[in-house]
């Protein structure tokens, strides 16, 4: 894990998101990449964290397999804008 990405803001924020599932409020910080719906465990991710996609330290900053996953949801999302 590298000692701090250059990109994030030094003090996280809150996000909200509505879960699709229940309508539960999903609060995570800013420098989540993903939370727990706490009613039914449906997982939200932070959409936020476009920099995964660009950064050239986004393996090392996340690890290999969260971000081997991070850009299956941006290409999932960006086949879902095309249709």
């Amino acid at each position: 894990m590298l000692e701090g990405c250059q990109g994030k803001p030094r003090t996280p924020t809150i996000i909200e998101k509505i879960c699709p599932v229940c309508g539960n409020l999903i609060e995570m910080f800013s420098i989540d990449t993903q939370m727990a719906c706490e009613v039914c465990g449906f997982v939200a991710y932070n959409d936020s964290l476009s920099c995964v996609q660009w950064c050239k330290y986004a393996k090392q900053c996340v690890g290999e397999e969260m971000y081997a996953h991070m850009m299956e949801i941006a290409a999932n999302q960006k086949r879902r804008e095309a249709e």
